[in-house]
């Protein structure tokens, strides 16, 4: 089976395992996908959506952020972590925002890879989840697992796992593919040693790189 033939029964596989593909991060606007994208670096999306519960019931948007002292944000989002950083960029791509765009949110991927704080797997989160535009987002669950399936072959490189997946998986597809590998990887390829393969909806046709 070649790869690209591979990437088109697990993407049918995973469609009848979960039909949902959504993001795990809370928001209604596209603003706060781009706050709440940030503070999921090194932290779980659960206790993002917690932790900004406080954050815009205090400053409820964009021109508000922006208006925050980045130290008043960073009493509020410490609990996801690297809290001085993540503060920093919020507070730096809100200004931007509001000064430069509006108060919208770019739907160009160059424009969005400017934003302080924003990489490659977020600006194309946002072009996903947002815009609707093609997107492959490569977070570590995608890795691990692209990389298990044999899709691609040891690769760990975020963006060259990302150049690869491109080749094989539809335009169409590609977001909520990676969507659907977060399920995957969360609850049974898990980044344990010996993920849950007895469960798995694609055991057969895996590599199984572990």
């Amino acid at each position: 089976m070649t790869k690209k033939a591979l990437a088109a029964e697990i993407i049918e596989r995973l469609k009848k395992e979960y039909p949902v593909a959504e993001c795990s991060l809370d928001f209604d606007q596209a603003w706060k996908l781009l706050v709440s994208v940030r503070l999921a670096a090194q932290c779980t999306d659960a206790r993002v959506n917690v932790v900004v519960e406080e954050l815009y019931g205090t400053y409820p948007d964009v021109d508000a952020l922006a208006a925050a002292d980045a130290e008043d944000i960073e009493k509020i989002v410490r609990p996801c972590g690297l809290g001085k950083s993540k503060a920093r960029d919020i507070s730096a791509c809100m200004k931007i925002l509001r000064d430069q765009y509006g108060g919208k949110v770019p739907d160009d991927f160059d424009a969005l890879l400017k934003l302080p704080g924003v990489g490659r797997k977020s600006a194309n989160l946002i072009m996903g989840d947002i815009f609707g535009k093609p997107a492959i987002v490569t977070d570590t669950h995608c890795i691990r697992l692209v990389n298990r399936m044999g899709l691609v072959d040891g690769i760990k490189d975020p963006k060259k796992v990302e150049m690869e997946l491109w080749k094989l998986i539809p335009p169409e597809e590609g977001s909520d593919f990676c969507h659907r590998l977060v399920y995957h990887g969360r609850d049974v390829c898990t980044a344990r040693t010996s993920p849950f393969c007895g469960q798995c909806c694609v055991a057969d046709i895996c590599a199984k790189k572990l």
